[in-house]
């Protein structure tokens, strides 16, 4: 993509009057990359709604991996604005939803045969993205092995430390009791929730002007947390509203798939704490 977008800057910078709103935004090649497999007028949308989603899913990531280099160089209130910017980004993901819900039940069904074995769930930049939050799940590797870069992109994000693991690396080194097992544990593998961690952030939130920093940032944390749980709501009830309870593309189970999906949480002692405070 940005070979791409190099070559229409260069050849919009030598066009008269130099460059151009369709140059600079790469238009031609934009606007010519959806191919709806059959002559079915929604499936249109279909395809726009899930390139949509993955665009935005790209900004996510940029936005992310900024917020947590600076976490993790300990520069709190920069990170901030990033994270409070994916949470923007993921409420228009959500009422995105709404507009594809316009697709009734046999609109969808005329053309759904075309989508073969491909779903959503298959998305490597969500898989990323959860990855980066905490949710590790080596098996999604499997379905990205043919895009090699796809592939490495996410066996590095399960790989690596996740913004909660920074996240607690700086509650430590604040001076909070975060236990060592936990400072010290298999990144690589899902996060487990731990009564230690929320000890340590239940004096943060029992001292915020002390801690406000901190407070601040897992008050954001909870922010990305609320919107991507409200983003799996609304996916469940769109996908219900037209396929029902039929087996997703996929292979999975559909909408029992989905409300499964309801029970994770990235941050979980940022949500139990709040029963002990």
């Amino acid at each position: 993509m940005t070979d791409t977008r190099t070559t229409a800057i260069e050849t919009a910078a030598h066009e008269p009057g130099g460059m151009t709103y369709a140059g600079y935004l790469a238009l031609d090649q934009l606007l010519a990359a959806q191919h709806p497999c059959s002559d079915q007028h929604d499936e249109m949308l279909f395809v726009i709604i899930h390139q949509t989603k993955e665009l935005w899913l790209k900004q996510i990531l940029h936005e992310v991996a900024l917020a947590q280099a600076l976490v993790r160089a300990g520069d709190l209130v920069p990170a901030y604005k990033s994270l409070a910017r994916v949470s923007r980004i993921q409420a228009v993901m959500t009422q995105s939803w709404d507009i594809l819900a316009t697709m009734t039940p046999a609109d969808y069904l005329r053309f759904r045969g075309e989508l073969g074995a491909s779903s959503g769930f298959q998305s490597d930049q969500f898989r990323r993205l959860e990855a980066m939050l905490g949710l590790k799940d080596e098996r999604f590797l499997r379905f990205h092995v043919e895009r090699p870069e796809a592939h490495a992109a996410l066996k590095a994000a399960i790989a690596a430390p996740s913004l909660y693991d920074d996240a607690l690396h700086q509650l430590s080194r604040a001076g909070l009791p975060v236990p060592e097992t936990v400072l010290n544990r298999d990144v690589s593998q899902p996060y487990q929730a731990d009564p230690g961690v929320e000890a340590a952030w239940l004096e943060v939130y029992r001292d915020t002007e002390r801690w406000w920093p901190l407070y601040q940032l897992a008050e954001k944390l909870v922010d990305l947390d609320d919107a991507l749980l409200t983003w799996r709501h609304k996916h469940v009830v769109t996908v219900e509203r037209i396929i029902g309870r039929r087996r997703g593309t996929g292979g999975t189970d559909g909408v029992g798939y989905l409300v499964e999906t309801l029970n994770r949480r990235c941050f979980p002692e940022l949500w139990s704490l709040r029963t002990a405070l």
